[in-house]
């Protein structure tokens, strides 16, 4: 599973980078605009889901609950001080997705309790596109926290994300995450359609 997470840069904004990734096959967009006003995440947030619903992607929005229904969208990814998971899911009802940011064992353990339906952990490494990092987990403290999940019997899907880049994917998915959320690595590239097609063709060659 490879979530993109929408970014603005110098040559893309967030639906020309949609329209990159998707091209390139990846099926899972998380519009994030942090500190734009409601109107512009409407105005992207409506050409990314129709961009999303002609390729046949998972849409979510980053934070913003209440422009779910009006934006047409999946679902929600949840920072860890965003709304509550337990509110989201009342005000969305059974069937919406929404997804939590973990830092550890106990985040992912209260985000399960609440009713998330997959974990975004990280970060990775340090990032610049997130402000206000916990602290990094590396490989190490995602195959501490997945054991731990085990062990509890929680079997949510986890995504891994925070600074990964594409020489990452195959050491992180050997940790047992499910997948891999990526930006810059995406954007960043000389081509991204390209790049989302490398790095889908390896999560899909792991899953085999």
């Amino acid at each position: 599973m490879l979530q993109f997470i929408t970014h603005h840069t110098d040559r893309y904004d967030e639906i020309t980078g949609t329209r990159a990734v998707l091209e390139g096959g990846c099926r899972w967009v998380q519009l994030r605009m942090k500190d734009a006003p409601d109107e512009e995440v409407i105005a992207a947030g409506r050409e990314v889901g129709a961009l999303c619903r002609r390729f046949g992607a998972t849409f979510l929005l980053d934070d913003r609950v209440h422009l779910v229904d009006g934006l047409g969208a999946d679902g929600v990814h949840l920072g860890k001080n965003d709304m509550p998971v337990a509110e989201a899911r009342r005000l969305l009802g059974p069937w919406r997705l929404i997804g939590a940011t973990a830092n550890t064992f106990a985040d992912i353990e209260r985000a399960a309790r609440a009713g998330a339906d997959y974990i975004g952990l990280g970060p990775f490494r340090f990032t610049q596109t997130k402000r206000n990092l916990s602290p990094i987990l590396g490989l190490e403290g995602y195959r501490d926290i997945l054991a731990r999940c085990r062990a509890a019997g929680i079997d949510l899907p986890v995504v891994a994300i925070g600074g990964i880049t594409a020489a990452d994917v195959e050491a992180i998915l050997a940790t047992g995450v499910t997948g891999i959320a990526l930006s810059g690595a995406l954007l960043g590239a000389a081509s991204p359609a390209e790049e989302t097609r490398r790095i889908t063709t390896i999560l899909n060659q792991h899953k085999q």
